[in-house]
């Protein structure tokens, strides 16, 4: 499949041509970022009894979350391996590797025996090594599947073209959600803590498909074509592929690396208070500090959010196309900032009706800043640089704020008894997305957006 370049004439072809690219990065996104979360499920509720079954339940789960932040620890790593082969051979081999090593990582976890059947050390060890190769996989796809999408449509149209991508995030929530939900209420508790918990690791199977269609039937980008065609013609070196792209992006831009990390602090962290650190304290009894909710209740919360998150991001990523990109990142971060207190206030009364609107105000501010990004990470960069670039921005958020967030929700309050410090936590996340959207140049400003001729983000590289 040829993907449109964008200066290329609308045809009924390209037109098949976009559609099936932006369907191909949707289902594999989604498919890729379910197998991620759907260990962030598991280690809320099923590995502290599987792998940590001789520990205090406070102890076993904060060694199940610590576990999980094993793949964010090594995502950074992903997407500078993924960054400089991308930038120097393309984006699409890597969303390739990426989406195989994702899929082969995720059934193997379904395949782990429990700590009573290996041991103690063992199970946990061969937890930990498969966590860091989904890292790997994870930290690797996001900056290639987007760059695929905005990358391959017209300049005027990346900010809807990257929410297919973005979307991948709630989508891939939901299924994993619906998988071990489904799991857990067709089964004894016997029987999901046995195997049943397996099934929805297994089923990450269903990328293989994804990733032959993608390998056969999609090109890479025009973008990065043009740069590969010019490496033996007599054109200045910014103009030709990179030799060394983490190194140049790392020298020109790392103002606009750590700035682009910053964008995504506010919805990290409230993405994964709700997520993984409130399923864990909502679930929990109060005898064990917890709020004894029912388990069911929070998951069809997450649920009901990740079904209506994505329409919210794509409309966000369209919205950018005509609105600039900052915009919609700042009312995203300062929605979150203004909710952290509230999202807790109404949570805390364990109804699940106030449960259901704490999430969903959270999740319409996370995805205001999320569906956006994509196209703004992308144009913060040179072609030359760019899977680089935006990919360690993007990863450095996630080792740093994402991968901890429940740990330090948890340990707050367990130190505190209260939620206050969380909120406050939340605040703060907000504030560096505010001032770092403040301090970075809108890449599709007015003046862009006016000029059918004009590129986002050119102007800024």
């Amino acid at each position: 499949m040829n993907a449109p370049a964008p200066e290329a004439t609308e045809t009924p072809e390209l037109r098949r041509a976009r559609r099936k690219l932006l369907a191909s990065g949707l289902i594999g996104s989604s498919i890729e970022w379910y197998d991620f979360f759907v260990y962030g499920t598991a280690a809320a509720l099923v590995f502290p009894a599987v792998f940590f079954p001789e520990l205090t339940p406070l102890t076993a789960t904060l060694l199940a979350f610590s576990t999980f932040a094993v793949g964010f620890i090594a995502r950074p790593l992903g997407g500078i391996l993924a960054g400089h082969y991308g930038d120097k051979i393309g984006r699409k081999p890597m969303v390739v590797i990426s989406l195989l090593l994702m899929g082969v990582a995720t059934f193997v976890i379904g395949c782990l025996p429990s700590a009573e059947t290996i041991g103690i050390a063992a199970a946990p060890i061969l937890l930990v090594t498969l966590r860091f190769l989904q890292g790997l996989a994870c930290g690797a796809q996001w900056g290639g599947i987007v760059l695929l999408l905005t990358e391959s449509v017209g300049p005027k149209r990346r900010g809807f073209a990257g929410t297919f991508g973005q979307m991948g995030v709630p989508l891939g929530l939901l299924l994993g959600n619906l998988m071990m939900v489904g799991a857990s209420a067709l089964l004894p508790d016997d029987a999901f803590l046995s195997w049943g918990w397996r099934v929805p690791f297994w089923f990450s199977i269903v990328l293989f498909p994804v990733v032959l269609y993608i390998h056969t039937k999609v090109e890479d980008t025009p973008e990065f074509r043009t740069l590969k065609a010019t490496v033996e013609e007599k054109r200045p070196a910014t103009q030709t592929v990179a030799q060394a792209p983490l190194g140049e992006a790392v020298r020109k831009h790392w103002g606009k690396i750590l700035l682009g990390a910053g964008l995504l602090a506010a919805t990290n962290s409230a993405f994964y208070v709700g997520i993984a650190g409130f399923v864990s304290y909502g679930s929990l009894s109060p005898q064990a500090g917890g709020l004894g909710m029912d388990r069911d209740v929070i998951l069809a919360a997450i649920m009901v959010t990740s079904l209506l998150m994505p329409l919210v991001i794509l409309w966000a990523g369209k919205m950018s196309d005509r609105l600039g990109r900052r915009p919609l990142i700042l009312v995203g971060a300062a929605l979150l900032m203004a909710w952290a207190f509230p999202f807790f206030w109404l949570a805390e009364t364990t109804s699940g009706p106030l449960l259901f609107v704490a999430m969903i105000v959270s999740s319409a501010g996370q995805a205001l800043t999320y569906g956006p990004l994509a196209a703004f990470m992308g144009e913060l960069f040179e072609p030359r640089v760019r899977y680089s670039g935006a990919s360690l921005a993007y990863q450095l958020a996630a080792v740093a704020i994402s991968g901890f967030t429940p740990m330090i929700m948890t340990a707050i309050i367990a130190n505190t008894g209260s939620t206050t410090g969380v909120a406050l936590y939340l605040m703060a996340m907000a504030a560096i997305t505010l001032a770092s959207a403040f301090f970075l140049t809108e890449t599709n400003p007015a003046s862009v957006r006016n000029d059918p001729a004009a590129v986002p983000g050119l102007r800024t590289s």
